[in-house]
């Protein structure tokens, strides 16, 4: 099993830390590192009670000052999923998931603690959003490690947030709750991708942030991720023309060189969060 592991890993970031022995849970650890994106699924439904359970085990995960501000929305009924699907048109592997969820940030509970309790609420800046966009991050990432123990695949849409204040009237979101990502979910049809990520040495540091050599490594990184996982079409290339050579550096770089969510700031403010 340890070598199993340390092969992920390799396979992962192009290197592997010097383990010698075998920890506790390695099988477990392997399967995570393995992990796979999946956006085909068969016809399989999934089970109600197991996606309640999934649920619960999400929302186990830690949360800031036990403020549990991390909630799920199942998507369910067929007119709901079919209006949030048409806000995704860049993702139609969306509506062949069998499971809809949308992961929420919810500061909405905590500030009626204050009204019922007749307290002021002094600490209405940046921080509230912050944390409960962290915590609802946390229960997704932990929704998606248990989903894939019990055998089913997924894989997170950020794109709800480019149509936040649309994905908010439709799930009837209050003030202080905003969506941060959705997560189709179902049984795999395939073994799925593994995306190799950066080198642990670009994002690993030791006692204080390091980028010395930054760009050979990420040009390093470039060539490792082209050789397994080329890039099938190119961003833009009305705006950029075709690339030679298209890694992930310039793909990350077209990306973002169209302005995307531009009115998310606007959106987060209309729903009582002041964010100074």
């Amino acid at each position: 099993m340890l070598d199993r592991l340390l092969t992920v890993l390799r396979a992962r970031f192009g290197t592997a830390p010097a383990l010698t022995e075998a920890p506790r849970g390695i099988d477990v650890l392997a399967d995570m590192a393995n992990r796979r994106v999946i956006r085909r699924y068969s016809d399989k439904p999934v089970d109600p009670a197991l996606l309640d359970t999934l649920c619960a085990v999400a929302l186990s995960a830690p949360s800031k000052s036990d403020l549990q501000q991390g909630d799920i929305v199942i998507v369910s009924d067929k007119g709901q999923r079919e209006k949030l699907e048409a806000l995704l048109p860049d993702n139609p592997w969306v509506k062949a998931a069998p499971v809809f969820l949308v992961f929420c940030g919810n500061n909405r509970r905590h500030r009626l603690l204050f009204e019922w309790r007749k307290r002021p609420f002094v600490n209405d800046y940046l921080d509230p959003f912050f944390n409960a966009a962290v915590d609802a991050g946390i229960v997704l990432a932990t929704f998606t490690a248990a989903a894939d123990r019990v055998g089913l695949g997924s894989c997170p849409i950020s794109a709800i947030r480019n149509h936040a204040a649309k994905v908010s009237d439709i799930l009837g979101l209050p003030q202080h709750v905003f969506p941060v990502a959705a997560l189709g979910v179902g049984w795999p049809s395939f073994e799925g991708v593994m995306s190799p990520r950066l080198g642990l040495d670009v994002t690993v540091h030791r006692d204080r942030y390091d980028e010395r050599g930054l760009a050979d490594k990420i040009a390093a990184y470039d060539k490792r991720r082209e050789a397994v996982q080329p890039y099938r079409s190119q961003r833009y290339v009305e705006k950029f023309g075709e690339s030679a050579e298209y890694g992930w550096s310039e793909d990350k770089a077209r990306q973002y060189s169209v302005p995307e969510r531009a009115d998310f700031g606007a959106f987060v403010r209309s729903k009582g969060f002041k964010l100074e």
